[in-house]
């Protein structure tokens, strides 16, 4: 079961999420709660994904994101956003969010996105992708960007295109003929190298630098 916290200051937000996870068999929704509750609900409920309203009035989406960030086994979150809030993606970027959704997806992507986030992909809802490129790219240099991945190992650099490309763990491993947990061992170790928090960063530091390509049979060496 893929374990969900659902933290919204709006409670029809948080009650039409809930209602909608709880259809899948796969998901189970451990906590719908306002930001106010939330690191107190992630301590207990320990969810493997939240998704995070980023701007709410009783505490800040991106103070509660930096929290999350900061527990033994940090869940993957996601935020939930709208169109109009681009200055706080690319904030939201560089601290960890695995993930951006608008609040108004379509319901039936809405389980699907989670088993994604769950299972590691990239997951950028369309409108605001263009925002987390802008917002994150534009403080990155292209040859910052190329001398960042040239520190990466040829093996390194080819799990992370197929990163960037959005492929989960086990994609990769497909793609590569290797096992899960090596690959999750090859991501940790480019993100590490990378300076980044999450796959979305590098994701996006491996587009800056050109990276975006089928890998060559060589390139897995």
């Amino acid at each position: 079961m893929i374990r969900v916290l659902v933290v919204d200051d709006e409670a029809l937000i948080r009650t039409g999420f809930q209602h909608i996870l709880d259809t899948a068999d796969d998901i189970e929704v451990v906590g719908a709660v306002p930001g106010g509750q939330a690191i107190r609900a992630a301590r207990e409920a320990h969810p493997d994904v939240v998704l995070l309203d980023i701007r709410m009035p009783d505490v800040d989406g991106l103070t509660v994101l930096a929290e999350l960030r900061k527990l033994l086994h940090p869940p993957v979150v996601a935020m939930l956003t709208t169109f109009d809030m681009d200055e706080y993606v690319a904030t939201a970027l560089r601290s960890g969010a695995a993930g951006f959704l608008l609040k108004d997806t379509d319901p039936e992507q809405l389980p699907h996105l989670v088993r994604a986030l769950a299972d590691g992909d990239v997951v950028l809802s369309a409108k605001v992708t263009r925002a987390v490129v802008d917002g994150y790219l534009d403080n990155e240099p292209r040859e910052g960007a190329a001398r960042a991945v040239a520190r990466l190992t040829p093996r390194e650099r080819a799990v992370l295109a197929l990163v960037a490309e959005g492929l989960s763990n086990a994609d990769i491993g497909a793609r590569m003929h290797l096992s899960t947990g090596t690959v999750k061992d090859h991501v940790s170790a480019l993100l590490t190298k990378l300076q980044v928090n999450s796959r979305l960063q590098a994701a996006l530091l491996a587009d800056r630098a050109g990276l975006l390509r089928r890998p060559r049979e060589g390139d897995y060496g």
